[in-house]
């Protein structure tokens, strides 16, 4: 009886890992993001897992608290973050567009890249770290149910269950952003390649517009 509810919960965690990765919000920033920064292959998977940890990670902890404190709390906690998430996107891309508007204006005006913006500090670091920052805050409150159903298993099952969940999800996100990466690095002009940054941060706040309006 506890193998064939593992199983089915382990099922269930699979499937509700990879379609809610689908959502663009999952790895249209990563794509975009690659191709105004020049990250190579490694670097985009290392920030899309990293990323994707910190989501993970972040829906389990609420699915702990609601195991200490009571699953309505946490789901509504969770739900709030969620409706959120899709604003500070917006929020993110927006900035990111003026930063690369005036990094592409000034490299017009003066014929190189300022100090100002490329030797003070490292942009592709920060912009890694501020996106891993959004995907921690926004937990997916689908997996609480999950964990929930799995804790009258014992610990190292309901444990097993996220760990299925995590790996569901982060591969999902790799599996979408690196041929979205090779997509959008066929886009060349000389345009784009001063303005990538600014255009990719205006895909990046359209993409939490339309998750918002969505209510994805």
């Amino acid at each position: 009886m506890t193998g064939g509810l593992f199983a089915a919960l382990a099922l269930g965690a699979i499937t509700v890992g990879s379609l809610h990765t689908l959502a663009p919000d999952h790895w249209v920033p990563f794509a975009v993001l690659s191709r105004a920064r020049g990250w190579g292959l490694g670097r985009t998977a290392r920030v899309t897992l990293a990323c994707g940890f910190g989501h993970v990670t972040a829906s389990a902890l609420l699915g702990l608290l609601g195991l200490v404190f009571g699953i309505r709390m946490i789901e509504r906690f969770g739900s709030r973050m969620e409706a959120i998430s899709g604003i500070l996107l917006i929020g993110f891309g927006i900035a990111y567009a003026v930063w690369g508007t005036r990094r592409a204006l000034g490299r017009k005006l003066h014929g190189h890249a300022h100090t100002h913006y490329d030797h003070v500090h490292d942009a592709g670091r920060t912009t890694a770290w501020t996106l891993f920052l959004l995907f921690s805050a926004d937990p997916c409150v689908a997996v609480i149910p999950l964990l929930f159903a799995a804790a009258p298993l014992g610990a190292a099952r309901t444990v097993a269950i996220v760990l299925v969940y995590e790996v569901a999800t982060l591969a999902t996100m790799v599996a979408l952003v690196l041929p979205a990466r090779a997509g959008v690095r066929f886009f060349r002009s000389a345009w784009l390649d001063r303005y990538g940054d600014a255009a990719a941060g205006a895909v990046i706040a359209g993409v939490g517009l339309t998750v918002t309006l969505l209510g994805w």
